[in-house]
């Protein structure tokens, strides 16, 4: 008997939904993972770290890190760890609460950060970026939104 795939069709549209949803996020994340890698001996999840540090005007507190990002707070820690060893991130006391310690990019950090970042861009484009019009980005950012929104739940 010949093997065959099961179309869309014969799938209840939810269920294709979601495993497009794990799909997307398997393959691209694995994608983006090899790409900084090869380029910049970063592993994907150092540059998830990185990119919200990038993103933050000011020193980070490392709990909100342990918040923002899709790593647990140990592996945050560790994550910080080996950033700090390579002098790309910095740890401060915080001004604000004398337990808590705050995270920020070197000026190192900041460079490789945005060497990085070119490297994804240009990696994604071929296979998300250039095949979806901002209409489909839109609706991808609303569905996430929506999901996140309800993560608790």
């Amino acid at each position: 008997m010949a093997k065959r795939k099961l179309t869309q069709a014969e799938m209840p549209v939810a269920d294709h939904a979601f495993y497009g949803l794990v799909w997307a996020g398997t393959v691209l994340t694995e994608r983006v993972d090899r790409a900084l890698s090869k380029a910049h001996d970063l592993p994907v999840s150092w540059f998830e770290v990185m990119l919200w540090l990038a993103s933050s005007p000011d020193p980070v507190p490392a709990s909100v890190l342990g918040n923002s990002t899709m790593l647990s707070r140990s592996q945050v820690s560790r994550v910080v760890d080996a950033l700090q060893s390579r002098g790309l991130v910095t740890r401060t006391p915080s001004a604000r609460d004398a337990r808590s310690v705050e995270v920020s990019l070197t000026p190192e950090g900041h460079q490789l950060f945005e060497a990085a970042d070119a490297t994804r861009r240009a990696c994604l484009a071929p296979v998300f970026t250039d095949l979806l019009d901002q209409q489909d980005l839109e609706a991808l950012s609303t569905v996430w939104q929506k999901l996140k929104a309800n993560k608790e739940g």
